[in-house]
């Protein structure tokens, strides 16, 4: 697996919803002559770009290639020579409607997989035997293109024998397991072979806007109503995660409270065969079919009935049944903020409670009255008070961002009014835009302890970077976080109808006068992240953007020295105090040994190649490790499972910790203030 990739895919951006739309003629479908005004809004408005060119061109279709074969399994060296040729020039051939580069490059890669797929159904015959001591490069990144089809049946083999492994430890038997692998070269076959014209287009849309920066992306139609239910957090639907695995639809969740988990009747790991619309709609087969049309035709409005019909494996046994659903409007509660109480003995052996607050996402709903990160921890807050906790852990360890304008907010909870963030623009001569929460509440003025982690990114490094520059927060975990500093752009385009752009539009600054573009924000006191990684990180995405400086803008009114409102400055001396405590438990704890002991074999073996035995040998380990727990790895887990695993987590714990130890310095620090006034003697806060 390629971990930048992954982790990137995590990061979600820090938006600006405009309400601004392009203007295009009535026709609804993505056709050839959209993509040179769609690529011409893009540079109206990404914040480095503003026309086309010979570099921007090549990385198009250094994208556009990576995203065809990113395995580097069916194309060889002489096809990539090609179809850089086919696409050089495309620029100013799409200005003309001539779309024929893109046309014959997809012919050409549906031309290799199609050779591929004989290649395996030939390799997977009756004389095929799985060899355990084959060895890979699994990141593609770490291995070369094959020159010709002699190296390209070599690594095929080679990928071939570790496909095979995967099925046979989930203790599927060998032939079962080449039927699973040869049909899945088969579906992809069918999927390339039948990839429409606006997915052909969607493709090279989206390279190009890679091309620009790592954030910039277009949204097909379907990807911008997935990415408005991710903001919103609700969508009206049967409520259930679905996933696609050997040709099925298979429920992978239910949510609590949707029509799914009211029935009683599914479960996951059901998978679903066919859907029928109305009472009595005629049932669709939907094997094989690609998961999104899937998920079209379950989804649809409330109070209307969907049919499904459910595959069971059950004692040995497969059952079928229908299952009869009426749709209704989901909240996805598990991307919500949550809070919960702990209760711990500081070192001097009082009690204290610290509320552990979990944000895993910036979400905002941009309807009228509609939900918010912001709006939702403003609860939480009021909920932290009446409970009377003594600190405050807010976990951003696995945030990769969300909406600008609730960062700006949820900052702002912290502190009274204030500036949070300004965004810069393209054009050098306009002064940056300052964004600052006009809320004089300040919903929790204790002791505050930010959980931060590698992949923390966006409006996440806002929040926390901007609340370490006012001295407010103390900030946990990994040494820095993602270094995500830019602010997309979502547009639609004709209303939807042909997706969205995402452009890269600006910079921001946290109040300090940072850019935490790639450099992140660092922890005051660190210890070890399971996502440790040196290939985490913007540093590592294809053509990040540098970072910048401005001059702080911090607002002298965000402080509250006063009444119930007032909030102490994190001092040096405090985090020194809480750095020296932290590091001796994390020195003592066997929990940490075994992270750092994790992030140094995979360090050591990040450049070498995997050996099929040693892999089947740790997932053995681990079954048997989860066993004697009594775990399921392939149950779904109850939210209070779910619960329980997050704070088995070393990271949540030495949080946690690290909080009750700041609530007893700042209750001592309090009485010797008290004490000083009350003597005459005033201290002061280095």
């Amino acid at each position: 697996m390629n971990i930048k990739k992954s982790i990137a895919n995590l990061v979600l951006a820090l938006l600006v919803f405009s309400v601004a739309q392009i203007s295009w003629a009535k026709e609804e479908d993505l056709s050839c002559r959209y993509i040179a005004p769609i690529l011409t809004a893009y540079l109206d408005r990404h914040v480095n770009y503003s026309e086309l060119n010979k570099e921007l061109e090549k990385r198009t279709i250094d994208q556009y290639l990576d995203k065809l074969d990113s395995g580097k399994l069916y194309l060889l060296e002489k096809d990539v020579a090609k179809i850089k040729s086919m696409l050089t020039g495309s620029f100013k051939k799409l200005k003309g409607n001539n779309c024929a580069g893109v046309e014959s490059s997809h012919k050409l890669y549906v031309k290799r997989v199609q050779e591929r797929v004989a290649m395996a159904k030939k390799y997977l015959g009756p004389k095929f035997k799985f060899d355990k001591n084959t060895t890979l490069y699994l990141d593609p990144e770490k291995r070369k293109r094959p020159k010709n089809d002699k190296e390209s049946e070599v690594l095929l083999h080679k990928y071939i024998q570790f496909q095979i492994s995967n099925y046979l430890d989930t203790d599927e038997t060998l032939e079962k397991s080449k039927e699973l692998v040869l049909r899945s070269y088969e579906r992809n076959l069918r999927r390339v072979s039948t990839l429409s014209q606006d997915d052909l287009w969607t493709l090279y849309i989206d390279s190009f806007a890679h091309a620009l920066d790592p954030h910039s992306s277009y949204f097909s139609k379907d990807a911008l109503k997935d990415f408005q239910i991710q903001m919103s957090l609700s969508l009206e639907g049967i409520g259930a995660s679905l996933s696609f695995k050997d040709g099925f639809t298979v429920i992978e969740q239910l949510i609590a409270g949707g029509a799914a988990y009211r029935s009683g009747k599914l479960k996951p790991k059901d998978r679903i065969v066919a859907v029928g619309q109305g009472k009595e709609g005629k049932f669709e087969n939907v094997i094989e079919m690609d998961l999104r049309e899937v998920v079209k035709k379950i989804r649809g409005p409330k109070g209307s009935t969907v049919r499904l019909t459910v595959t069971r494996k059950e004692g040995g046994e497969t059952k079928r049944m229908v299952v009869n659903l009426i749709r209704d409007k989901i909240k996805l509660e598990d991307d919500a903020a949550h809070v919960y109480f702990q209760k711990r003995k500081d070192k001097a052996g009082v009690d204290r409670k610290v509320a552990v607050v979990t944000l895993p996402s910036f979400y905002a709903d941009s309807s009228l009255r509609g939900r918010s990160g912001s709006k939702d921890l403003k609860k939480i807050f009021k909920q932290v008070r009446e409970q009377k906790a003594d600190s405050v852990v807010f976990d951003l360890s696995t945030n990769g961002g969300g909406s600008l304008d609730d960062a700006v907010k949820v900052a702002g909870l912290f502190f009274a009014r204030g500036n949070v963030v300004k965004q810069s623009h393209r054009d050098p001569r306009r002064p940056e835009l300052a964004l600052a929460d006009e809320d004089p509440s300040v919903d929790w003025a204790g002791p505050l302890v930010i959980l931060i982690g590698r992949i923390s990114a966006s409006a996440s490094e806002i929040v926390s970077g901007t609340l370490k520059e006012y001295r407010r927060a103390v900030i946990v975990g990994s040494e820095h976080t993602f270094g995500k500093g830019t602010v997309q752009s979502v547009e639609p385009l004709k209303g939807g109808d042909l997706g969205a752009i995402k452009t890269t539009v600006g910079m921001f600054f946290t109040a300090g006068g940072a850019s935490t573009q790639v450099r992140g924000v660092r922890s005051d006191i660190t210890f070890p992240d399971a996502f440790d990684d040196d290939d985490v990180g913007e540093a590592k995405l294809d053509y990040s953007l540098p970072p910048k400086t401005i001059s702080p803008f911090l607002s002298a009114e965000a402080y509250v020295t006063d009444g119930p409102r007032a909030w102490d400055l994190v001092s040096k001396s405090t985090i020194k105090q809480l750095k020296v405590r932290s590091e001796k438990r994390v020195a003592a704890s066997e929990k940490f040994k075994e992270i750092e002991k994790d992030l140094k074999e995979a360090k050591e073996k990040k450049d070498k190649p995997v050996k099929l035995s040693d892999l089947m040998s740790k997932r053995k380990d681990a079954k048997e490790e989860a066993k004697k727990k009594g775990e399921d790895l392939d149950r779904v887990l109850t939210a209070e499972e779910k619960e329980k695993k997050y704070f088995e987590r070393a990271d949540v714990q030495e949080a946690i910790n690290i909080a009750v130890d700041y609530a007893e310095i700042d209750a001592t620090q309090k009485k010797i203030n008290l004490g000083s006034t009350r003597t005459g003697v005033k201290s002061s806060s280095n």
